[in-house]
Parts: C-alpha cells; sequence; structure tokens
C-alpha cells in the first residue's frame, strides 16, 4: 500500500467504493432472481458486459420480453464511456491488451479516481487498482445475490430492490441545482410517466430523452438589456421641449458659463 499514499486516492475511500459496490452487485443479482431469469444471466452478463446501471434496465427489459430495447437503452446508457475513453486513452498504454481490458474496466469511478491525479504515474496505478477492484467486488456481489435471491425467494422484502434507485437519486441529486438541467429531467420523468401506461415495457424510459427538447427553447430576453434605459434611468434622454418658450430656458440653461478671472 506504500506506493498508494503517493496518490490522491486513499485505502478509506477505495474501501468505501468496493463496499458499495457489493451492496449494489448483490441488489443486481438478486432482482435478476426476482424477475425469473436463469441463475447464470447475471454472471455471465456482469463478467462479460460489466455495465453496472445498464444491467439493471437490460434485466428488466429482458424480462418484460424486450430484448431489442434492452440493447438500444444500454447502448444509450453508456455512451458516455465514449468521451471517458478519449480522456484516459494515455493511460490506459500503448499496447493493444492494455486498452482492450482497460476499456473493459472502465467505470464512471474508475476514470473520476484518475483524472483527479497529476501524474500520469499516478492515474495509471490509480486507474487499474480502482477499476480491478470494482471489477472483483461486483461480480462477487452479483454472485452472492444470485444466492440470497434464491434462498429467500423474495428479495424485494429485504428492500435491495430500492438499492440502485436510490444510489442514482443521490449521484443525480447535486446535478439538480442546475435550473437547465432540472428542467430536463423533470421534463424527462413527466414523460415517462404518462407514457408508461401506454408503451411496452422500457420504451418510457428511453422517451425520456425528449426532455433534452426543452434546451431547444428560444431563451427569454430582459427588456432591460434591449433597453439600457429600462434598466438605468439616468441614462434616458431627455423629454424634448413642448414650448418655444421652454427650448429656449433649455438652451440658456445649457451654454457654457464664461471663465471669471
Amino acid at each position: 500500500m506504500g506506493t498508494l499514499y503517493r496518490t490522491k486516492a486513499r485505502p478509506r475511500d477505495i474501501g468505501a467504493l468496493a463496499a458499495a459496490t457489493l451492496a449494489v452487485g448483490a441488489s443486481f443479482g438478486a432482482i435478476t432472481i426476482a424477475y425469473g431469469l436463469p441463475a447464470w444471466v447475471p454472471v455471465v452478463m456482469s463478467v462479460l458486459i460489466f455495465a453496472g446501471g445498464a444491467q439493471f434496465l437490460a434485466v428488466g427489459l429482458l424480462a418484460a420480453g424486450n430484448p431489442i430495447a434492452a440493447v438500444v437503452a444500454g447502448l444509450l446508457l453508456n455512451a458516455r464511456h465514449l468521451p471517458f475513453g478519449l480522456a484516459v486513452a494515455d493511460t490506459l498504454g500503448a499496447r493493444w491488451r492494455d486498452r482492450l481490458v482497460g476499456s473493459h474496466l472502465m467505470t464512471d469511478e474508475t476514470v473520476a479516481f484518475a483524472l483527479a491525479e497529476s501524474s500520469p504515474a499516478a492515474r495509471r496505478r490509480v486507474y487499474w487498482l480502482v477499476g480491478a477492484t470494482i471489477f472483483v467486488t461486483w461480480n462477487t456481489g452479483v454472485v452472492l445475490g444470485v444466492l440470497l435471491g434464491g434462498a429467500t425467494g423474495d428479495p424485494d422484502a429485504l428492500g435491495l430492490d430500492a438499492a440502485f434507485p436510490a444510489g442514482l437519486i443521490a449521484l443525480i441529486l447535486p446535478s439538480l441545482r442546475d435550473r437547465g438541467t432540472r428542467l430536463v429531467a423533470l421534463t424527462g420523468a413527466a414523460v415517462a410517466v404518462l407514457l408508461t401506461p401506454v408503451l411496452p415495457a422500457g420504451l418510457p424510459v428511453m422517451c425520456a430523452l425528449l426532455g433534452l427538447l426543452v434546451l431547444l427553447r428560444p431563451a427569454r430576453r430582459d427588456p432591460a438589456r434591449r433597453d439600457p434605459a429600462r434598466r438605468d434611468p439616468a441614462r434616458r434622454d431627455p423629454a424634448p421641449p413642448s414650448t418655444p418658450e421652454a427650448a429656449d430656458q433649455v438652451e440658456k440653461t445649457t451654454e457654457p458659463k464664461e471663465a471669471s478671472c
């Protein structure tokens, strides 16, 4: 652990992440069994795909009989890995073996821990350490969840079905402070809720992406910006005099005074 202390990552941070990953993985394994899918499905999916949140969405759609929607939703949800890969391309190394294995271990947390480091050596060390830790704990949790789900018969009674949604809500709460992000999220949620009774399972979640359309609405312009006079009354031009006598009086008051000796 001596080399770890030369990075910004701390064992307690990685340990907390591993514990959370283990719990969420167990939730995924138990929920998959509750959906009635074979026990090998979550295990194989976790080892070969290792997609985290996309796996929850995929098993729900598979259980509802929409495999095509499961594939499309997974691709959309994991599209963020494209910019992630560009950000950590140098960290993974130049060999194809390292790039293939490193891309498989890529998660939000792995990229975040790696990019927090200042030196290339520390980024590479932390990336592989965090990535391997999450991979092992996730798959261990999935196996435990499968065994737990098969033993209890009703994993919902333990509250495991709420573990992943609660985690997602905790992750997005800081982002909802932004007005634009909050408006998109609320619009997408409303669209998904309204379409749930009329569309097959899984499609309402994908239709929630329509919430992004609110970003295309024309921005409201502030009248004070269009008219500087409204913003600063002192900058308004004086009204023209209404009578010739008033005009003469204005000219007299605006004439320069002679300097006195």
